[in-house]
Order: structure tokens, then sequence, then C-alpha cells
């Protein structure tokens, strides 16, 4: 399998190893090119799993390219290579903002796919499935995490996250929250929003976003936040037992009698299984469960927008 790789940061990385530990599973050869804009030198257990890097395109026709470049970056490297991949991996958020045409990329749901890890969350998944025969009332949906953990090695202030002119905030960095809240239930009737830069973080993007989203039968709450100091990331759903409480963190549901249902796993897990479910999709196996056309939809819902 020829694949590409556009960006090979912390996120191309982990996705350049698991397709190895996958491919490998499933006995297929894989030739890995990288496409960098870089000269920085990789480290060795990154470089040792790549078989050549370009700083221009040829006229290699690729079997998968991934999209793991700076979000502001992936419209172009997606209209460089069109014609150039049969199957694209775009990393989340598909853009920076909603106003692109997928048609003219030439994408849609045979031949693309949008990085949503945490619907592979074990705890996720077992808390979809727990709700399959309930009726939720409200939700309240949390992710807090400190920005200058995420990356301990590297100065958080020149990371994209913090800078706004390369598409970070909280808002679509964290945007696995608002996906997940339409893979459960659907996309809102309305929503709204409010954002900002409250913090003492060295940032110009904004770090705290809240949201409540109206459904005809419940409201859910949604709170992302870039400076709690101690991680938490929960969906606590309320329903007419009780309240059904998914901590994604520590790996648990804990349901309405106060019986807890282990879910921990390691942290690359959901990885993995994302990794092999784009395979399966590649195959004709898997249906393609984040097409960019419902990617975009997301993300406009994020930006309060409408496509």
């Amino acid at each position: 399998m020829k694949v590409l790789f556009v960006g090979i940061g912390s996120i191309g990385t982990r996705h350049l190893k698991n397709l190895h530990s996958v491919a490998a599973e499933r006995n297929i050869p894989l030739d890995v090119t990288a496409w960098r804009s870089s000269d920085r030198r990789l480290p060795e257990e990154t470089a040792r799993l790549i078989d050549r890097q370009i700083n221009a395109l040829d006229d290699t026709v690729y079997d998968l390219a991934f999209i793991t470049n700076p979000t502001t970056l992936h419209y172009g490297a997606l209209e460089s290579l069109k014609g150039k991949a049969k199957f694209f991996f775009i990393e989340k958020p598909i853009f920076e903002d909603c106003i692109y045409d997928l048609s003219r990329l030439g994408l849609d749901e045979t031949n693309a796919y949008v990085a949503c890890p945490m619907r592979y969350c074990g705890a996720y998944m077992k808390l979809k499935e727990v709700l399959k025969d309930k009726k939720a009332f409200s939700v309240r949906i949390i992710c807090s995490s400190y920005l200058p953990g995420w990356r301990p090695n590297i100065d958080y202030r020149k990371n994209y996250s913090a800078i706004r002119a390369l598409g970070g905030g909280v808002t679509i960095d964290l945007i696995h929250e608002l996906d997940y809240m339409t893979d459960l239930f659907g996309f809102p009737r309305e929503s709204y929003n409010f954002k900002g830069t409250y913090s003492d973080l060295e940032i110009d993007s904004d770090d705290l976003s809240v949201y409540i989203a109206r459904y005809p039968d419940k409201l859910c709450e949604v709170h992302l936040d870039y400076f709690g100091r101690q991680y938490r990331r929960t969906c606590e759903v309320f329903v007419s037992e009780g309240t059904i409480e998914a901590e994604f963190g520590v790996g648990s549901v804990k349901m309405p009698d106060g019986s807890v249902i282990d879910c921990a796993e390691e942290a690359n897990m959901r990885f993995v299984r994302e990794m092999r479910n784009v395979l399966d999709i590649m195959d004709g196996r898997a249906e393609n469960i984040n097409p960019p056309a419902k990617a975009n939809k997301v993300l406009a819902l994020t930006l309060g927008k409408e496509v």
C-alpha cells in the first residue's frame, strides 16, 4: 500500500505508528512517503517508519493520504492532492472554517474520512450501548484540561492551539465533544455559544467555550476549556432512573444504581481501533461513520454557522 503523510507532528506520528502496527496485523506491506515543508530532523524511531521524504509532489498516486498538517493548511493540501490519492484520512477538524466547497475537492463518503477518535474510546462505546434503550432529558458534557500540559516538551505558546491565526482555540480544538454529542443524539434544533479568552494563559485563541444545545426533548450543556488543572472529560446523561456518567479519562461508566462498568484501557487503543476501521472502510467492509459532509456540518455547529 502506497501511503502519503502530509505533516509529521505529534498526531501524524501517532497515526504513522498505528498504521504500521495495524498493517503488520493484516500482512499489508507499506511504502510510506512524507511530504514535508520543514527540514527539521525527525526522531530516528519516526524516520525509520518512512521510506522517503519529499518537499514537492511528483506523479505518484497514493492508496491512502493522511492530512495531518495544521488545520489551516488542510484545504491547500487536499487541493494539491486531488487525483493523487484514492482515499484520504483527514485529521479533525476538517478545516478551520466551514466555507469550503467539498465537491470542488472531489471529497465524499467513498474516498475520505475525518478523524473522530472519541467515538472509538471504550467508555464512549459502552455509553452509547447503554443509552440505546434510554430516554435522555438533559445532558452535561465537560472537557477541561491544562493546555501547557498537553505536550510537556513543547512551549505551549508556540503550538497552533494557542494561536488563533493557525486555527487554534478550544472551540474547534475540542470539536470531539460536539462530534460525539451529534453521534449520540443527532443535531440539535438550535444552539448558543459563548467563548473568549479569560485565563492567564499566554495565548490569543479562545480558552473557554460554552454551549447550550436545544433538542425537541432535551437540553445539552457543553463546557470546553484549556485551563483546568485537573483533567476532566465526562458526559452526564440524566434519564428517568437517575444519572449515567461516563468518565473518559478514567475509563468508566457509572449507572443510575451506583454500579460502575470498568472500561479502562491504554489511551492509544481508540486510535488503533480507528485505524483498523479506516482500513475496513477502504476495503468496503465498514460504513464510513464520519465522511467530510458530516464533519463539515459538525464544524458549522461548532462555529455557529450554516452549511
